[in-house]
């Protein structure tokens, strides 16, 4: 069965595409490379010994789009990664969020349907929530108003799935919340290679451990936690690309009585700032230089997944620990030159 992978040499949609490949799909990637390197392609053949078709196309460009859809009128379903995911950049770029990841969302869409096409996988954020009334949090915790417009544009694209699939009973998706990715597929022949700054705690991390950074910038620690800094669900992505393989699944085998499912991937368990720095260096063996800094507009205090409802209707378990991403993670950094 082929399967549209867009965003697909990104951080999580690399590994997506292996788990895929892997699990005997056949593979197209889109993507633009804006935020991801083509060598990424190598990485993926070398681990998986199966080469993908790859397109190099902007999904801003319509007529682009429509062109590959016409091409290709063999897929059975398609995993849309492909969007602009900073936070900061979001704030003083709004109308560059809103073109690139919701634009792109409808092209897509509106291609589905002319080609009566029906499984799709929404790569969506635990970002809808805000800072959620309890914790761990449900799929039915109340939406927020978006903390920026990459949030808001998470927000905007599950609604526009949801209508979608109002109004067109043969298609059939699922949004997946993602809580936080992090780690690097156990070859180190992918992992998250973020270019220029990294946004994320952990590449950032990994960089200073590597003397690419000073020091790591801790943003508050007088939040109301144990220890002041905030909390998060970090799952290894190796786990969410296996979660993607078994929603496809879910789709093509037609076990969602609904043709519109939302799902939260997470351990469950949320860690903090400084129990992260705190386990990189016991499994690094590395001191971590770092400095707490103001906090960090935007930053809710604590986010973590309950995940009973991907555990029971996806029959899907997270199945490592903190201590294994954070592992891959150093493991893929010791590769990269300095």
């Amino acid at each position: 069965m082929k399967i549209l992978v867009t965003g697909g040499l990104g951080f999580i949609g690399s590994h997506t595409v292996v788990a895929l490949l892997n699990e005997g799909f056949e593979v197209v990637i889109i993507d633009n490379l804006s935020n991801s390197s083509i060598g990424v392609l190598e990485g993926i053949t070398k681990i998986t010994n199966k080469s993908p078709e790859f397109h190099k196309i902007d999904l801003r460009d319509k007529d682009r789009v429509e062109q590959f859809f016409e091409e290709h009128q063999d897929l059975e379903g398609i995993i849309h990664f492909a969007a602009s995911k900073a936070v900061g950049e979001s704030v003083e770029k709004p109308l560059l969020y809103y073109e690139n990841n919701i634009n792109t969302l409808v092209y897509i869409l509106q291609e589905m349907r002319r080609k009566e096409l029906s499984n799709f996988i929404f790569s969506s954020s635990c970002t809808v929530y805000g800072q959620a009334d309890e914790l761990p949090i449900t799929e039915n915790a109340p939406v927020k108003q978006a903390e920026s417009p990459y949030g808001n544009t998470k927000q905007i694209g599950e609604e526009i799935i949801r209508d979608f699939a109002k109004t067109n009973n043969s298609f059939k998706a699922i949004a997946l919340r993602y809580f936080n990715p992090i780690g690097a597929h156990p070859t180190a022949e992918i992992g998250e290679l973020p270019i220029g700054t990294p946004q994320n705690l952990i590449p950032y991390i990994t960089q200073t451990a590597a003397g690419i950074r000073a020091e790591l910038s801790v943003f508050g620690d007088d939040y109301p936690t144990e220890d002041g800094t905030c909390i998060r669900d970090y799952i290894h992505v190796m786990d969410l690309a296996e979660a993607h393989v078994v929603a496809l699944q879910r789709l093509i085998k037609n076990n969602n009585k609904k043709n519109y499912e939302v799902f939260n991937l997470g351990t469950g368990k949320g860690n903090s700032v400084l129990e992260v720095v705190n386990t990189f260096e016991e499994v690094s063996g590395k001191k971590l230089p770092h400095k707490i800094v103001a906090r960090r507009e935007g930053d809710v205090i604590a986010a973590y997944a309950d995940t009973t409802k991907a555990n029971s209707d996806l029959g899907w378990t997270a199945r490592f620990n903190l201590e294994d991403a954070l592992a891959s993670a150093w493991k893929w950094q010791q590769k990269q030159p300095s």
